[in-house]
């Protein structure tokens, strides 16, 4: 009997990393964890990372702080450390393994791509944004990409915003409250939270984009997640950046109306600027999750030929917020 494939995740611990620990397992991978205290292998010992990389098939690194969280300058500078030191890492195991992995995918995120509503942003040929979480996605990618590794493919996933976790979480919460009406953007104190970060730093004030609740929102059901890194995984020819994203983007409005049905709320109070920022204040997020205009298509998949379980956003949002009753409705 032939030894089982081996596939190293690192940050498997968030709910991506967790669903995927369980998906390679049911296919068949023996899976090593590392995170900052194993229990493979740890950040902290460079020699157990180049244990586990060396003879492994595939490395997935979903490694790195939560960006859930007020940009403050601590929290800042962790968001780009914890991705850039990581990534490097792992690089520079994959570099002196005497038996590289073939495949090495990163995490990387759709909001890379530029506030958009002019038309959607696609591998060939989306525009980077400026700004901080553009920046860190820019360095990240860089990462990844930098050096020679001539044994092992590298993927960056531009993953649109993940239902399932806690983004929709968050998002179904504002609408349980009575607060999924559509978000206007609109004039707010100047503050430097969205500056750009690192050795090429971009962007200026806080953006502001009179979008009247029609800024696009592209996301993916973490099924689909997985489904396309298995997809990726069994496609050689796909390598650089993959969007990860829906083929069906929405816009803010679409959105807040499916989660109150979803959520069974019948008001939706309509937030601008004013009323939106403190409300995120208190629940220690920012309003570019919800403001930002991100139009995304997954042009690399579905040229493929990947087909998507959840390309509507109406059905995967009652999967992954709205609960049985709301799946079993969808049903009928």
């Amino acid at each position: 009997m032939s030894e089982r494939a081996r596939a190293v995740i690192a940050g498997w611990n968030g709910f991506i990393g967790h669903r995927l620990v369980e998906d390679l397992r049911s296919r068949g991978y023996d899976v090593v964890r590392v995170g900052r205290t194993g229990p493979d292998a740890t950040w902290s010992d460079p020699a157990s990372l180049r244990r586990v990389v060396d003879g492994a098939d595939l490395v997935v690194n979903l490694a790195g702080k939560s960006v859930g969280c007020r940009y403050t300058d601590a929290n800042r500078d962790e968001i780009l450390r914890s991705r850039i030191d990581t990534t490097r890492q792992l690089r520079e195991a994959i570099t002196t393994a005497a038996q590289p992995p073939r495949l090495w995918m990163n995490a990387s995120t759709a909001t890379i791509y530029r506030y958009a509503l002019d038309g959607p942003q696609t591998e060939s040929e989306g525009e980077l944004g400026s700004g901080f979480s553009v920046d860190v996605a820019r360095a990240w990618e860089d990462e990844l990409f930098a050096g020679d590794l001539p044994g092992t493919r590298r993927v960056a996933l531009r993953m649109a915003i993940v239902l399932g976790g806690p983004a929709s979480d968050l998002l179904a919460r504002v609408a349980r409250l009575g607060l999924g009406g559509p978000q206007y953007d609109g004039r707010w104190f100047q503050h430097r939270r969205y500056r750009g970060i690192g050795e090429n730093p971009t962007g200026g004030p806080v953006p502001i984009h009179h979008s009247h609740g029609r800024q696009k929102f592209s996301w993916i059901h973490i099924d689909d997640v997985l489904s396309s890194m298995q997809f990726i995984d069994d496609h050689p020819e796909l390598d650089g950046p993959v969007n990860l994203s829906a083929p069906h983007p929405a816009d803010n409005r679409t959105l807040m109306a499916e989660l109150r049905r979803a959520v069974r709320m019948p008001i939706g109070l309509p937030a601008t600027r004013w009323m939106l920022e403190p409300a995120l204040w208190v629940l220690r997020n920012e309003s570019e999750l919800l403001l930002k205009s991100r139009w995304v298509l997954p042009e690399r998949l579905e040229s493929a030929g990947f087909t998507f379980a959840w390309p509507e956003l109406g059905p995967a949002l009652d999967d992954t917020v709205g609960g049985r009753r709301g799946r079993l409705e969808r049903a009928m």
